[in-house]
């Protein structure tokens, strides 16, 4: 095998990696919001990310069905959907569930593990025990060959740009608007947050809900890179919490750069190694890094 092929063999993985990053920080940045201001572990954060892809199988399907002409333009708009049902199902949970348990963050694994339960076996109920793929619009198809040998899929490239724009409009959110004012105050001291007049309760239903749709969001991205079952969701949510954990509780710069460093290892050991040892690979550096920095990469002062 010449070195050119060797080169984009390894271009052609890294890029892989990029895909799996963008659905692994997607997921971080919902928990790291939710966990740095609330301090509440999410063990259905996963099932939002499928409310978000069964969103996009159900406009797909819809749209095939009485708007064939539309398919082509359905997707954006089922993005937008799937962050409004996560938001909203979010906003529900935090009602209902979780600001009777602030502080007791061991009751909200518990809790929030049964919401997850309960999820899985409403999808199995409402939409079906099989995995499910949307029809993707065909723009979304294909592949880009910037030189001979080398295929970049399109889709990646997609979820790739749809992660940036997110990333992005979270951190402008959180450092030039009330609501990141809002939530930065609060986690700083949420005693004198109240004092000044800022509802940190509805802060914080707001910031569970604006997690959970981003979540959504990458559901709907997931769905352009794989299939969507009711336990889809459990397929990142421990990944998802590594990278937080990884990173540095409440640190969206530690998200960013851990999930980029976990897909990558993931990635790129999977091509020399079986995929179970390329996982065991994966956490054993973290664990290592862990063991020897165990605020994670960026630590990050979170509310006591």
């Amino acid at each position: 095998m010449s070195f050119d092929e060797l080169l984009n063999i390894g271009l052609m993985q890294g890029f892989a990696g990029l895909s799996l990053f963008a659905v692994l920080l997607l997921m971080g940045l919902g928990l790291a919001i939710i966990f740095g201001q609330m301090g509440v572990i999410n063990m259905a954060h996963g099932e939002f990310m499928t409310i978000g892809a069964y969103t996009v199988y159900l406009g797909s399907h819809l749209t095939s069905l009485y708007a064939p002409s539309l398919v082509p333009f359905y997707f954006p708009f089922a993005i937008v959907l799937a962050f409004g049902f996560a938001f909203i199902g979010g906003w529900l949970v935090e009602w209902g569930l979780i600001r009777h348990l602030y502080k007791r963050p061991l009751d909200t694994l518990l809790a929030t593990w049964g919401v997850s339960l309960a999820m899985q076996q409403c999808f199995r109920s409402f939409i079906g025990p099989k995995e499910v793929s949307p029809t993707l619009p065909d723009w979304l198809l294909g592949s880009w060959a910037p030189s001979p040998g080398l295929d970049i899929p399109i889709n990646g490239m997609f979820v790739l740009g749809l992660t940036t724009v997110v990333t992005l409009g979270v951190l402008i959110a959180l450092s030039k608007s009330r609501w990141g004012l809002r939530v930065r105050a609060t986690v700083s001291n949420r005693v004198m947050a109240n004092a000044i007049g800022i509802n940190t309760m509805k802060t914080d239903r707001l910031t569970f809900a604006i997690g959970c749709g981003i979540a959504g969001m990458a559901g709907a991205a997931f769905t352009t890179i794989g299939s969507t079952g009711p336990t889809s969701g459990q397929l990142y949510i421990v990944d998802s919490f590594l990278v937080v954990t990884f990173g540095g509780a409440a640190s969206l710069l530690g998200t960013v750069v851990s999930a980029f460093g976990i897909a990558q290892t993931q990635s790129i050991s999977e091509f020399f190694l079986a995929g179970s040892m390329a996982k065991v690979l994966t956490l054993s550096l973290i664990v290592l890094i862990l063991m020897l920095r165990p605020q994670g990469l960026f630590a990050s002062k979170v509310r006591r």
